[in-house]
């Protein structure tokens, strides 16, 4: 009865070792991972159509990629007190994209663009800081700076994104020039 236990658990792997010398791993022992009911059937090949920057274009794997995939930001909360309707983030991200590109920047500096303002305000129109009193996607600061780009700086899009774009290119030329700064310094 002692030695019951290491009898069963030398049994137990010597068990495991010959199956894995005598039965080892064949491929018929699998299923196809194309097989449908005993017959091959290749699936249809597949696409899928984004928008906003792609790094690669073209097909692969059957997939292609026949649109550029613009990142949408998570939904924030408005900061308090603040009053008019909350645009979603893909619809203030789609407004910068077209200004961007009618600025002559490029995808990259897109990306550094929706980088920067995930951090600072994720994109939403009514982000407010309440520690320093910036306001809005560019966290302009104070807030009503954006009044010179429309009376509707409050709440809409894309004034304050023309407000951001026109401040981040004076002062740092590109969006990029901004993230770069932002992340070393936490501001920008």
């Amino acid at each position: 009865m002692q030695y019951s236990l290491p009898i069963f658990a030398f049994t137990a792997a010597l068990a495991f070792v010959v199956v894995l010398v005598f039965a080892p791993q064949t491929p018929a022992a699998y299923a196809d991972p194309i097989a449908v009911g005993g017959a091959a059937a290749h699936p249809a090949p597949q696409s899928m159509t984004v928008i906003g920057p792609v790094s690669q274009p073209g097909a692969r794997d059957n997939y292609t990629v026949t649109r550029k995939i613009i990142p949408v930001a998570p939904p924030v909360a408005p900061a308090k007190g603040k009053l008019g309707p909350a645009v979603p983030a893909s619809e203030a991200q789609q407004i910068a994209y077209e200004m961007v590109q009618a600025r002559g920047w490029g995808d990259d500096e897109f990306s550094c663009l929706v980088a920067l303002w995930n951090k600072e305000s994720h994109w939403s129109t009514t982000a407010g800081n309440q520690s320093s009193g910036a306001y809005g996607i560019p966290q302009a600061l104070p807030g009503s700076k954006m009044a010179s780009a429309g009376a509707d700086w409050e709440t809409s899009a894309a004034t304050q994104i023309t407000w951001g774009l026109g401040y981040i290119g004076g002062r740092y030329q590109t969006p990029c020039n901004a993230w770069g700064h932002s992340q070393s310094t936490g501001w920008y």
